[in-house]
C-alpha cells in the first residue's frame, strides 16, 4: 500500500496493531510532510526495526512527471501513474497563493459535451495516495508551497467519493501538508446523493457545482448527468448543503458561443438561483481541435454578468490562463493517448 493514502488515524491504528505508541504516526507524518523525505531510511528518529517493517509494508511511490507546459502564471503537467496511465494537474498563481488543480480519475464517464476529459472513458478511479502526491510532485518541482487546492481535473470527484475523503482529510491535517479547509474546493456535475452526503459531513471545504445551463433541456443536451439529475434536484441539493454548513455555492458556467451565453440564458439562471447563498463564476471555454463549441467573445460575456448583477447574483469571470498550455481539461492525456 502507498502511504500517502494513509489517514493519521489509520496510521496511528498501524502503529498500535504493532504494540507501538500512536505518537510514531505523527513522527511519520512529519517526515513525509513536513521534511519530504523520499525514503523510509531517512526518518532517523524511527527504530530500525520498525523503519524495516515500514518498507515492508508500504511504498513511497509517486507520479512521474512527463511533461510540463509553461504559461503566463501557469503550469500544466501530465503525469504517468504506477500502471502507465497518464492524468493531469494545473499549478496556477493568483495573487492569493498557488493553486493547484487535481484530478480524481482516469477520465471521466460524465460526458459533458464541451469537455475534453470525457472525450476518453474513465478507466479507473485514482487512489487517494495518487492525488495527494500530485501536490508533493509539483511543489518538489517547482520549489513552491501550494496553498489552495481545487478539484476540478480529470474526473467527476463525487464519482470517487470515499477516496477524495481521505484525500481532504490529508492535505486538510494540521499534521499533513495542512491546506484550510476554506481553501479547498471540490466541484462536482451535480451527483445529488454526495451532495447531500458531503453536506453531512460539514466539512468547511467549497463546494462547486458545474451548471452550465439555466434550464433542464439545454442541460441534458450537453451534460448527460442532467438526464439522472434535474435542476430542481440540484437546486435542492445545494440548499440542504447552505443550510447545514452555512456556506456560500458556487456555480460554474463555461460560455459556450450561442448556446448558453444569451439574454436569455442570463435571465434563466439568474431567475434559477435567486435567494440563494450562492455566486456565479463564468468561465471563458478553452476550444480543442476535437470538441465543435466555440468561445463567447468578452463582449457577450461582460453583457451576461451585467444581467446577473442587474438581478442581484453575484458573479465573477474567472481569470484566462491561456491556450499556450493546452489549457482544456484532459487536453495533455488525449495528446498522449492517442499517439
Amino acid at each position: 500500500m502507498n502511504i500517502y493514502g494513509m489517514t493519521l488515524d489509520e496510521l496511528s491504528s498501524y502503529f498500535e496493531n504493532l504494540g507501538e505508541k500512536k505518537f510514531k504516526a505523527v513522527q511519520v507524518y512529519d517526515w513525509l510532510y513536513k521534511k519530504r523525505v523520499n525514503s523510509f531510511q531517512e526518518m532517523s528518529n524511527i527504530k530500525k526495526e520498525l523503519v524495516s517493517k515500514l518498507e515492508n509494508d508500504f511504498s513511497l511511490e509517486k507520479p512521474v512527471i512527463i511533461t510540463r507546459q509553461n504559461g503566463k502564471d501557469v503550469h500544466k503537467y501530465l503525469l504517468k501513474l504506477k500502471d502507465g496511465n497518464y492524468i493531469e494537474a494545473v499549478l496556477m498563481h493568483h495573487d492569493y497563493g498557488n493553486s493547484l488543480c487535481v484530478s480524481t480519475q482516469v477520465g471521466c464517464n460524465m460526458g459533458c459535451a464541451f469537455c475534453e476529459s470525457g472525450r476518453l472513458k474513465k478507466k479507473r478511479n485514482l487512489e487517494t495516495a495518487e492525488m495527494v502526491s500530485q501536490i508533493l510532485v509539483i511543489e518538489a518541482d517547482l520549489h513552491i508551497r501550494i496553498s489552495h487546492v481545487v478539484l476540478m481535473g480529470i474526473g467527476e470527484p463525487f464519482d470517487n467519493y470515499d477516496n477524495v475523503m481521505k484525500f481532504i482529510n490529508i492535505i486538510n491535517s494540521g499534521k499533513g501538508i495542512d491546506i484550510g479547509a476554506r481553501h479547498i474546493t471540490v466541484s462536482t456535475c451535480g451527483i445529488v446523493p454526495k451532495i447531500r452526503e458531503f453536506a453531512d459531513s460539514q466539512l468547511q471545504v467549497n463546494l462547486a457545482i458545474s451548471l452550465h445551463a439555466p434550464n433542464d433541456k439545454l442541460r441534458s443536451q450537453i451534460m448527460p448527468i442532467n438526464k439522472a439529475y434535474k435542476l430542481k434536484d440540484i437546486i435542492d441539493s445545494v440548499k440542504y448543503y447552505i443550510e447545514k454548513t452555512n456556506r456560500r455555492v458556487t456555480f460554474e458556467y463555461i460560455m459556450l458561443e450561442g448556446i448558453n451565453d444569451t439574454k436569455e440564458c442570463a435571465l434563466e439562471l439568474a431567475n434559477l438561483l435567486q435567494g440563494l447563498t450562492a455566486y456565479v463564476n463564468l468561465i471563458p471555454y478553452n476550444e480543442t481541435s476535437h470538441i465543435k463549441f466555440k468561445k463567447t467573445s468578452n463582449e457577450q460575456v461582460m453583457k451576461f454578468y451585467d444581467i446577473l448583477k442587474k438581478n442581484k447574483i453575484g458573479v465573477t469571470v474567472r481569470r484566462e490562463f491561456g491556450s499556450s498550455v493546452s489549457a482544456a481539461c484532459g487536453q495533455l492525456r488525449a495528446k498522449e493517448e492517442e499517439k
